[in-house]
């Protein structure tokens, strides 16, 4: 029993090598791009379409909505990024129901890696929303003083990411070994169905904070509590029923 697929070198020559995690995320990563060109290549813009195809945009306006919906006005800036981590997690963890398989999700290499990529795009988009200057602003937000905690926490933040999705994965497979050379083969089946909702979960659990981060990055100064202009409510009714000196008239 591995306690993670780094451990399964299948080549090593000196320093460099080869190890289970590596083949598998290639090879996911192959087989998803390859999926993903084939099931998109015939999409129709008629107004009859595939049944095929209607299924696929129901899943994909689920999830721009769950984007929206956690706060990020224009979810399709957001959904190529967001879709692939949830994809690519959610594929990585499902592939356990194959023989010899070791999810690459079980390594920290692997889960460092995504959340080093959400580290890094919180930044870039919040600075492609906000400008740079308007981005660095958030970190003297309520105050100066509180810099260099929201710095720690961007930091902490990742690591957090990181070692919550590889903790998971790892002692999911680890029980599901252990099951298996102690009791029945039964019993470890229901285990591993178990794992296969973990997975989905821990997929979805990624992914929906990495778009709240995201949405806390891109939020714009006017967006925040607080900011509004606050015009006096005369003012206001007069604004949304467009006829000054109207206002309270019955």
């Amino acid at each position: 029993m591995h306690l993670t697929p780094d451990q399964i070198v299948l080549w090593q020559h000196g320093v460099v090598k080869l190890n289970s995690t590596i083949i598998t995320t290639w090879a996911l990563m192959l087989v998803l791009t390859i999926g993903s060109w084939l099931v998109t290549r015939k999409l129709s813009t008629n107004i009859k379409i595939s049944q095929w195809q209607n299924l696929l945009e129901i899943i994909v306006g689920g999830v721009k909505q769950q984007i929206q919906d956690v706060g990020l006005a224009e979810p399709e800036k957001y959904l190529a990024f967001l879709g692939t981590l949830f994809l690519f997690i959610a594929c990585s963890n499902l592939c356990t129901l194959l023989p010899f398989y070791e999810p690459p999700t079980g390594s920290l290499s692997t889960t460092a890696a995504l959340a080093i990529s959400v580290f890094v795009a919180v930044p870039v988009f919040g600075v492609l929303e906000s400008g740079v200057y308007g981005y660095l602003r958030t970190y003297l937000e309520p105050t100066w003083l509180m810099l260099p905690f929201n710095i720690i926490s961007e930091l902490t933040r990742t690591l957090a990411l990181a070692v919550r999705l590889f903790g998971n994965i790892m002692s999911g497979s680890m029980i599901v070994a252990i099951l298996l050379s102690i009791t029945p083969l039964i019993f470890p089946i229901f285990m591993t169905l178990l794992g296969l909702l973990t997975g989905m979960v821990q997929a979805y659990i990624f992914s929906i904070l990495a778009t709240v981060y995201i949405a806390a990055a891109t939020q714009t100064q006017g967006e925040r509590p607080g900011t509004h202009d606050f015009a006096p409510s005369s003012k206001r009714r007069e604004a949304t029923s467009g006829k000054p000196g109207t206002a309270g008239a019955s």
